[in-house]
């Protein structure tokens, strides 16, 4: 699984403009993150769109949060910018040339992907863009906190 590079820059934007602490041009994102500026405007357009930031014109212009960074939820975010990994009608949309996928009944496939998305759901919807801001080290720590590493295998 691999993130887009739609929801990478995306989100990286977001964060650019979280860690300003005021409002950011297209242009100075652009240079930041190494995106073009059409791209960067591409992005910033549906963070905005969908709630995540404002923009101004004019001399003090630009886009900052339209919320506190502790209100931004990553899991939104990501969602926002790219949809789900699993989402209901998965399935359907992956038949192939048949009608009905070839799985349809008694699907192991459908349930591991259904829990890999709520183990996502579970870190992704309890991370804010603050805990980002607070950096690497806190981050790590904060994380691990969340990881199922020790969780006893159901299967054998």
């Amino acid at each position: 699984m691999k993130l887009t590079a739609h929801e990478e820059y995306g989100f990286r934007c977001l964060v650019k403009i979280g860690a300003s602490g005021g409002a950011l041009t297209i242009p100075e994102i652009s240079e930041a993150e190494g995106i073009s500026q059409a791209y960067a405007a591409k992005l910033l357009r549906t963070l905005r769109k969908e709630g995540f930031l404002k923009s101004a014109r004019g001399n003090v212009g630009g886009y900052s949060l339209a919320r506190p960074a502790n209100q931004i939820v990553v899991g939104e975010v990501l969602a926002a910018l790219g949809g789900k990994m699993f989402e209901t009608g998965f399935c359907e949309s992956h038949s192939g040339h048949a009608k009905v996928c070839a799985h349809s009944t008694d699907c192991s496939i459908r349930t591991l992907w259904n829990r890999v998305q709520i183990a996502l759901d579970e870190v992704l919807g309890k991370t804010t863009l603050q805990d980002i801001l607070s950096g690497e080290h806190q981050m790590t720590g904060w994380v691990t906190t969340l990881s199922p590493v020790n969780q006893p295998r159901m299967l054998s």
